[in-house]
């Protein structure tokens, strides 16, 4: 592959800079494979679901992690916890500003109370390992906690919910699942009522996700890797399931890894590519992805080089792309170019 397989381009003003109102009235692009696609609204996704799906969601939750810290010298610093290393929350691994100044054993201060230690870099190199306070309780983190919205949105949201899933549970994440913030209660609701059964997964989401592919060759790309969990009874619906629907490319890597591995929990480092051999998903939705992004690697894996007409069309069509922009329905099983 060349990085230009990945490769297209994106209007800077389809970047969507805010959720929309109702969440479910975002636009919905629908792959038909050969055929053109169908352009439709969220709320008739349950028009393209049967009685006998599945379709399973990422419920994790986004931690308010980006701290403003003070040095005991007086001088700022951001730290941007990214994913827990202990079960007790005390250890994390961070982003911090400024890197080249701040030294191991160095503590940063919230108005004079000593909150984070910096340990060591990683192994990853740009990010450190980090340590708060034995005597800071977590519930002062997620108050001082900033919601980290991706670089690419411009200002803040009124409403930091609007980053949340309706059904995100545990914080811990550091970016959103966002194919699910298109989905209200009643909508929910109305899909269960169906006959479509909706099930749990959680995947932690950490930045590198959308950290962008540089290797002219993107097969050669560090795959970043992710902790993740599948429940025994979405094991169990979806060995019975007539489709497998996957709500994001956060939910769908934790069922294949799953597949891949027999693993039902741990770290998960699998790089969907082209070549791979899906196992559980059938369709996918998800929202329009970064060029030269492991997420357009996926999208390119699950349908073929057809993904650019579809992006194409969405582009011509005024879609609105990323983590507030609208979605598209994915069908791999489909024939199409």
């Amino acid at each position: 592959m060349h990085l230009s397989d990945i490769d297209y381009e994106l209007p800077d003003e389809l970047i969507a800079q805010k959720p929309v109102e109702p969440r479910d009235s975002s636009r919905l692009l629908v792959d038909r494979g050969h055929d053109a696609p169908a352009h439709r609204r969220m709320t008739d996704i349950i028009d393209h679901l049967r009685e006998g799906d599945v379709m399973v969601v990422n419920d994790t939750r986004v931690l308010p992690a980006r701290l403003a810290l003070q040095r005991s010298t007086g001088g700022s610093a951001e730290v941007l916890l990214l994913e827990p290393r202990d079960e007790h929350r005390r250890h994390w691994e961070a982003m911090i500003r400024p890197a080249r100044k701040l030294r191991e054993g160095e503590v940063l201060e919230y108005f004079g109370k000593r909150v984070v230690r910096v340990g060591p870099r990683t192994d990853a190199g740009d990010t450190f390992e980090i340590e708060i306070k034995d005597d800071v309780p977590l519930s002062l983190i997620e108050r001082i906690g900033a919601m980290p919205l991706p670089p690419y949105i411009r200002g803040s949201l009124k409403d930091p919910e609007r980053y949340q899933t309706v059904y995100s549970r545990e914080p811990r994440s550091a970016a959103a699942p966002t194919a699910g913030l298109h989905f209200t209660e009643e909508l929910l609701s109305r899909i269960a009522a169906s006959g479509v059964r909706i099930a749990r997964v959680e995947l932690v989401v950490g930045l590198d996700t959308f950290k962008p592919v540089t290797a002219e060759n993107p097969l050669d790309h560090a795959i970043h890797t992710e902790s993740y969990s599948v429940p025994s009874e979405t094991i169990e619906a979806c060995a019975s399931a007539g489709r497998v629907v996957a709500v994001g490319t956060t939910a769908a890597r934790a069922l294949e890894s799953l597949a891949a591995t027999g693993e039902a929990s741990g770290r998960t480092s699998l790089f969907i590519t082209r070549g791979h051999e899906w196992r559980t998903v059938d369709l996918l939705l998800t929202n329009f992805h970064m060029p030269r992004t492991s997420l357009l690697l996926m999208i390119d894996s699950f349908v073929g080089p057809r993904w650019r007409r579809l992006y194409a069309e969405a582009v011509a069509e005024r879609y609105r792309f990323l983590s507030f922009g609208d979605a598209m329905l994915l069908d791999r099983t489909l024939a199409g170019d």
